[in-house]
């Protein structure tokens, strides 16, 4: 005989999301993860109308017609356009119930995680969004707390856990023990800058006009934090800002490094703050058991080498650098008692 839990599960879905500022993620609650898209809308502008979400839309950055705009929602980790933010939740929660029957009685409970950083404004925006797009009930869990639990931390054993989520527009460093956040530090500063920096520097150096999708691209093949042992290259095409016409050039992975240095040493300087914030019994745990790192921008080459270097304690990648977060949220989603155990905002 199904047990009244058994029976709930059933006739329900329980989703985790990453919301990110340039990736979202999905779990579902038993399942794993689901979905993983751009998070990018293309919307006609003169109706308003979404035309396409995730990877279709991120296809159209840079190359879509007068009448039609591909925004990107979130910025700085948090929701930078209410509407769209709330379309592209819908779209998310469609296709993951789609195909799974036509069986769920009651709306998805939602694990939503969100910067240690925002505001309760923010807090709020993103919990109607997600309420306005379907959830029943909606939680938010703080980045940190959720990637340090899907990195396989310890959070809520009596020693202090130090994380490094370096994701598209939030760098989030924080000191976990005994399931609560004891000092984090969330600095605007991430992948998305270093972009940027790639961006103006190409501009200023060549006078030459890439887009983020191409600077993207020049960090992931030759950027770098650290020295390496041998030096790349990339041929770049953009358009010359003087006769605005296509140029090709040959960029090297020394000056993309000397370009990353100022939103490289940000996320630095917040993780020697967050050091000098922690007491001094945690600190000495972090000293044993190192630093782990994690978010799709933690993987550019040298930088835990660097961080390491910079402050004398060890410093590593967790193993599942871009799912930690989600898949944090998949474990509250999976125990009530660990819920109950740890720092979950619930409305």
């Amino acid at each position: 005989m199904l047990s009244l839990q058994q029976i709930y599960d059933y006739f329900t879905i329980d989703i985790g999301i990453d919301l990110g500022t340039a990736n979202s993620l999905v779990y579902v609650k038993g399942e794993g993860i689901v979905l993983r898209e751009p998070s990018v809308v293309a919307v006609e502008q003169n109706s308003g109308k979404v035309i396409a979400v995730g990877m279709e839309a991120k296809r159209m950055l840079g190359r879509t017609p007068a009448n039609i705009t591909a925004i990107r929602p979130m910025r700085d980790g948090v929701i930078a356009d209410f509407d769209i933010t709330q379309e592209m939740l819908n779209y998310f929660i469609r296709q993951v119930q789609k195909g799974r029957g036509s069986r769920y009685l009651s709306r998805p409970r939602v694990v939503v995680s969100v910067p240690s950083g925002i505001t309760e404004v923010e807090k709020r925006a993103v919990r109607e969004s997600a309420l306005q797009a379907g959830a029943r009930v909606v939680q938010l869990i703080e980045e940190p707390m959720a990637a340090a639990m899907g990195a396989g931390l310890p959070v809520e054993e009596p020693v202090g856990s130090m994380i490094i989520d370096i994701g598209g527009g939030t760098t989030e460093v924080a000191v976990i023990s005994l399931g609560g956040i004891v000092y984090a530090k969330s600095v605007r500063c991430a992948g998305d800058a270093m972009d940027d920096a790639i961006i103006q520097h190409i501009k200023r150096k060549y006078n030459l006009l890439i887009g983020p999708r191409t600077a993207e691209d020049i960090k992931i093949y030759i950027g770098s934090a650290d020295t390496m042992e041998e030096e790349l290259v990339m041929t770049v095409k953009g358009n010359d800002q003087m006769g605005g016409l296509p140029r090709t050039i040959e960029v090297h992975s020394e000056e993309i490094r000397e370009a990353l240095m100022e939103p490289v040493m940000s996320i630095v300087a917040a993780v020697k703050t967050t050091l000098e914030k922690t007491p001094s019994e945690l600190a000495g745990d972090i000293i044993d058991r190192g630093i782990c790192m994690a978010g799709g921008s933690s993987q550019l080459r040298g930088l835990a080498s660097l961080i390491s270097r910079e402050t004398g304690l060890p410093v590593y990648v967790c193993r599942n650098p871009e799912t930690a977060i989600v898949e944090g949220a998949g474990r509250v989603l999976e125990s009530l008692d660990l819920m109950q155990r740890i720092e979950v905002m619930v409305r």
